[in-house]
């Protein structure tokens, strides 16, 4: 019951923000850098975080609240209002920098840390901080961010009922119904963005998962890598060829593969169903490796996933190129 109310306040405060009666009117008004056409609000981050608040506050009241959502509903708070604000008024960079780097130390604080001692403290920090980021960096196409927020917090709930973990299902369950709800008017061709609201916080939120779960022992370090790892290996890759080629990496741009495959003439509907497809491959082949409980397989998948995310990256190319058509 809770879950459908998570996507029906979703749902109903998307279409509230995206009609002429919203109470925000941002507009993501196209430029070179955007895959959009025409001014689009994005304001359904708001309505995603309503949701998600909501029905955790909901499912908490009547079934108690596990000690790790305190930590991670406090820190996504705290993203989601400079987000808010950086939606209204646009923030430096470094003022932005900093309130995340204070989310990810309430997480850390609350004991989501992926190795012990201050190598592992450092490195969850980084990690955290950069899962939040790249969230947002991938934000950038019809249906994509909603797609892997339905999907990646769907697997995680299905690893935490395979585990016996019901609350940490749930809750996840219901951070997927809100994107549900959302996608309902974001799949292309998209009605309504999420904004910084929804991607930034999003992003933590999947940080803040993935810890959780790690910590507890639902599932092994490398299995929210893998659910994940549409977003990771794009957003990774990508910046890193940033960096060699000495650009502004803090600078909108159109270089991450998904949108290369979009400008190819792909468009947006077959491009998402495309990465819908490839989520859903990873998301399965990290269940069902996690399950086999084995080192060896486990290294042979995600040697396996490499070296097609390597042939993946090579055939973009070759489109780009002209060698493929």
């Amino acid at each position: 019951m809770i879950l459908v109310l998570a996507f029906g306040v979703s749902l109903l405060f998307c279409l509230l923000l995206l009609s002429r009666f919203s109470p925000l009117k941002i507009l993501d008004a196209p430029n070179e850098r955007s895959l959009h056409e025409v001014p689009t609000p994005r304001t359904g981050g708001v309505a995603i975080m309503l949701a998600i608040l909501i029905a955790w506050a909901l499912q908490s009241w009547l079934y108690g609240m596990p000690e790790a959502m305190v930590w991670i509903a406090a820190s996504a708070m705290l993203v989601a209002g400079i987000s808010f604000v950086d939606d209204l008024r646009e923030l430096s960079p470094l003022v932005r920098i900093i309130v995340h780097a204070l989310a990810a130390i309430v997480l850390i604080v609350g004991g989501m840390v992926m190795f012990d001692g201050v190598i592992g403290i450092v490195f969850t920090w980084f990690a955290i901080v950069w899962m939040l980021n790249l969230y947002n960096f991938m934000d950038g196409m019809d249906g994509f961010a909603g797609g892997m927020t339905l999907f990646g917090f769907g697997f995680l709930a299905c690893a935490g009922w395979l585990t016996g973990a019901n609350a940490y299902a749930i809750f996840a369950m219901l951070v997927a119904a809100a994107a549900l709800g959302f996608l309902c008017v974001n799949f292309p061709p998209a009605k309504i963005f999420m904004g910084d609201v929804g991607s930034a916080s999003l992003g933590l939120i999947s940080a803040g998962f993935s810890l959780w779960g790690i910590r507890d022992g639902l599932f092994d370090w490398w299995f929210p890598l893998l659910v994940f790892s549409p977003f990771v290996v794009d957003a990774t890759v990508t910046l890193i060829q940033r960096m060699l080629n000495r650009e502004r990496i803090w600078e909108a741009h159109r270089s991450h593969y998904y949108q290369r495959l979009v400008q190819l003439g792909w468009g947006h509907k077959k491009t998402i169903l495309t990465e819908y497809l490839l989520m859903l491959l990873a998301g399965c082949s990290a269940l069902v490796t996690q399950q086999i409980n084995s080192p060896v397989v486990a290294g042979v998948v995600l040697a396996g996933w490499s070296c097609i995310y390597l042939v993946i990256a090579i055939l973009v190319q070759r489109f780009e190129s002209g060698c493929l058509k």
